[in-house]
Order: structure tokens, then sequence, then C-alpha cells
């Protein structure tokens, strides 16, 4: 197929319930990653609790591009964005909100719900920029690679957007809050981490587009797609 809009609106059948997904992977992870966590029994490996989801949607963002194409992952990763934005708006309000006569547990809920402006941007802007970056990479190297290495493709996807994803959210949303060494140490493992969730990932992956290319009779390669994030059409 010549581009990643060549196929019957009809056959998306299981698009909805993959976007789903995504988008609530997206928001519980947000909430996730306040806190700083460490594994048990491996104390040297320190990372945001969102680590533990958030990759997730990069397995998923991968099927996206390779199953429905470019064009359409970005509609998907336009609502990701406006669902997060939505849920810290809506959290920080409920939050701001004064509770109600012998409701005891404020501060609790504020410390966790409410968070604050430069998590929330660095959150956004990270998700906005790895997200696009790896839609962008999976869809060119399906072009260049003529459909074959899925595993190439999807893993060389997640080392680009993780990457930037972890750096600009950990330094963003922390930076000068966490110590230098905490900052850079949660950024690496981050990247580490989600990179080795997706290789693996891989076999169920290859599980999952497969049953997907069949089921939908789609298998769209983006050589005409115009790849401007801003866009929302083909």
């Amino acid at each position: 197929m010549p581009s990643g809009e060549s196929f019957p609106v009809s056959a998306r059948r299981w698009l909805g319930p993959i976007s789903a997904v995504f988008c609530t992977v997206l928001v519980v992870s947000n909430v996730s990653a306040i806190k700083p966590l460490t594994l048990p029994g491996l104390p040297f490996i320190t990372m945001d609790g969102g680590n533990l989801l958030f990759p997730v949607s990069y397995i998923f963002g991968d099927i996206l591009v390779e199953v429905y194409g470019y064009a359409q992952a970005r509609r998907v990763i336009w609502l990701g964005f406006a669902l997060n934005f939505f849920a810290a708006a809506a959290f920080s309000l409920v939050a701001l909100l004064p509770p109600a006569p012998g409701w005891e547990m404020q501060d609790a809920f504020a410390a966790i719900l409410l968070q604050t402006p430069r998590v929330v941007f660095g959150s956004l802007v990270a998700f906005w920029c790895g997200s696009f970056l790896n839609a962008w990479v999976m869809a060119k190297m399906k072009v260049w690679m003529t459909g074959r290495h899925l595993w190439m493709r999807t893993i060389g996807s997640t080392i680009a957007g993780e990457g930037l994803d972890s750096l600009l959210f950990t330094v963003l949303a922390f930076g000068g809050v966490w110590p230098v060494q905490l900052v850079v140490r949660v950024a690496c493992w981050n990247f580490l981490l989600k990179t080795a969730y997706e290789v693996l990932a891989t076999p169920l992956t290859y599980w999952i587009v497969h049953r997907l290319k069949r089921a939908e009779q789609s298998d769209p390669y983006d050589t005409r797609t115009r790849f401007s994030p801003f866009r929302l059409d083909g």
C-alpha cells in the first residue's frame, strides 16, 4: 500500500481499543511518574514510577504506525496529548478546591495529584517530542527496509523516542528539584529500562502486529505521507 491512509475506514475495528489502551497508559504513567523508586533486590537502579507502564505506550505506538500508518498514529498521539493535559488540569482543580468538612486527607491527596506546572510541562513536552520521533523513525525505517526486520524498526524507533523522552522529562520536571546525580541516574535508567522493555516485548509485538494486519487487511507504507506533526489530515 502506498500510504498510511489507503485502506477502508470500516476495516479499522481494532483501532479504537488500541487507541484507548495507548491513552490510558499515558494518563496512568503521568501520575505514577511523580514517585522515584528502586526495584526490589536492585537498589542501584533508580527510576520514576511511570517507567513501570509507560513503555507500553511505545509498543502500541509502534503497532499504530506499522498497522495503520503514520497519519493515523499522529491523530492518536494528539489525542493522548490532549487527554494528558485534561487529566493534569482536572487533578489540579480538584486538589485546589477546598475539602468538605471532616475530610482529613487533603494534604495527602494534593501531594499526589497536585502536580507542579514543571512536571506537567515536562511530561507533555517529553511525550509529544518522543512519541512523534518514535513514529517518524518507525515509518521511515519501514519504507527504507521495505517492511522487513520489524524487530530492528521497533527497537530503533524506541531508542530514538525513549532517549529523547527520558532526557526531556527528567530534566524539565525535576532539574533543580532533585539532586543532579539523581536526575542523571533516573534519566539514564529510564532510557535503559524502557529500551529493554521493548526488546523483551518483541515477540508479543510481532504476534499482535501479524494478527492485526490479517484482521484489518492493512500493511501501509508511508511513501507519500506528509510527516509534519501539526497536520491532522493525510
